[in-house]
């Protein structure tokens, strides 16, 4: 039976982003980043930015740490095991380092506005018009300098000498400075048309992973594919895909900035997550100072009440979510009970 275009496409670069997971698992990838940039958003800027020390520790609380889906195995050569016998301080100073390194590998991308275009013309010389059919650039390739540091000029056949566009650069960048499984093009993976195929199959994290391989923060098809993903998560409510990997924080911050945290507080009721419900909470009065659950005090009152006075002045389908808080509170009276 033949296979339609794209499903031999998303074969095609199901390797790719295997191999992206494995690079931004190793920190292979590590982006230069300009200083004080603020978060992307669609609404007025807030001044809560993602580095905030208390939007971080939020963020990574709930982003959990299951080892065993951290370090799970990846689809490579199989090797056979190897077996040891160690002492329980051996043991218990392995399971430490392993904490550290997961917690290392589960450190978020960063969340960037989107970068201003580049359009500034250095000098026009009307005399070196039509000399060229082709556009000429100059590259600066000192060594030791960050990416963004470098000038990268252009002189086009029209005489006009001007800075580099940002395609112009990443494109430059990747010939010069190549990184592992970055493209010079962007693949085809990334078109609107395909992304739908890629998020059909669930996977997220090897999408995100690629992105993030592919792109800086600040471009944007890198912010457009990640809230591509998040929409569609949020849409089909795939959240424990994300859990306990790199990607759920940006996705955390992206639902609360968008006032669109219901399915994710639902899904944490479920998994009777009430401390993250919680943390969540904080982390929209946080966001959005002036909504009305923000203005009331939760000084004294129990995570449950923080939760049901959420529900009551911001929830926006309360049904589904008073249904779960009480579900939550026989199944507590129920524990009590058999205690």
């Amino acid at each position: 039976m033949a296979t339609s275009s794209a499903s031999r496409l998303l074969k095609s670069y199901l390797n790719y982003g295997t191999s992206c997971h494995r690079l931004s698992m190793l920190r292979i990838v590590k982006p230069e980043l300009p200083v004080n940039r603020k978060c992307y958003c669609d609404d007025a800027y807030t001044g809560v930015q993602f580095n905030n020390p208390e939007v971080q520790r939020i963020l990574r609380k709930i982003t959990g740490l299951n080892l065993e889906k951290v370090f799970r195995p990846q689809k490579t050569s199989l090797t056979p095991p190897t077996y040891s016998l160690i002492s329980e301080q051996k043991l218990k100073t392995l399971k430490e380092k392993a904490r550290d390194d997961a917690e290392e590998l589960l450190q978020m991308p960063p969340v960037m506005e989107e970068r201003e275009e580049i359009d500034d013309v250095l000098s026009e010389d009307k005399t070196l018009e039509g000399l060229e059919t082709a556009k000429l650039v100059f590259t600066d390739i000192t060594y030791g300098l960050n990416e963004r540091e470098r000038l990268v000029v252009v002189r086009d056949p029209s005489g006009t000498l001007r800075k580099a566009t940002w395609d112009e650069r990443d494109r430059m960048m990747q010939i010069y400075f190549p990184r592992p499984n970055r493209h010079i093009q962007p693949p085809p993976l990334f078109d609107n048309e395909n992304l739908q195929h890629v998020l059909g199959q669930e996977r997220y994290e090897y999408l995100l992973d690629a992105c993030c391989v592919q792109f800086e923060p600040d471009n944007a098809d890198f912010i457009r594919v990640h809230r591509r993903a998040y929409d569609h998560i949020n849409e089909h409510h795939h959240y424990d895909l994300l859990r306990s990997t790199r990607h759920f924080g940006g996705m955390v911050f992206y639902l609360a900035r968008k006032r669109h945290v219901e399915g994710l507080m639902a899904d944490m009721l479920e998994r009777s997550l009430l401390g993250d419900a919680v943390d969540l909470i904080h982390l929209y009065h946080m966001i959005h100072p002036n909504c009305r659950s923000a203005s009331e005090s939760v000084e004294g009152l129990d995570e449950l009440h923080i939760v049901k006075t959420f529900v009551a002045l911001d929830a926006k389908n309360k049904g589904k979510l008073e249904l779960l808080i009480q579900q939550y509170e026989a199944g507590t009276q129920s524990s009590e009970a058999q205690q």
